[in-house]
């Protein structure tokens, strides 16, 4: 998997950056298929924003989140990403249909 973190309007820290890679180890934990992540931090005024894309096969899953404090915004990105990994995980292992074999079979017991 490939990390890249930076920084607008500010430095990326050794702290941060283990901070937020800490932060993802669990969120990758529930997904095997995560092939690039880029991770952008940044500082609005007094804002604090963190933002995440996540290339996995099929598709990319985008997260922002804000708060007063860095550690918090990357506390809250982590939470609604590790969310949207779990849903994404589970569309793509249950299809939702039985196949065309599996319904003959069924109508046919009856």
């Amino acid at each position: 998997m490939n990390l890249n973190i930076t920084g607008h309007h500010m430095e990326v820290t050794p702290a941060l950056r283990e901070y937020v890679i800490s932060k993802l180890d669990r969120v990758i934990r529930h997904f095997d298929h995560v092939t690039a992540t880029h991770v952008i931090l940044s500082v609005q005024k007094l804002r604090q924003r963190a933002e995440v894309t996540v290339h996995v096969r099929g598709r990319d899953i985008h997260v922002e989140s804000e708060d007063d404090d860095l550690y918090a915004a990357i506390d809250a990105m982590a939470d609604k990403l590790d969310r949207q990994v779990v849903k994404h995980k589970e569309k793509a292992s249950d299809h939702g249909h039985d196949s065309m074999k599996r319904q003959q079979g069924a109508e046919s017991t009856t």
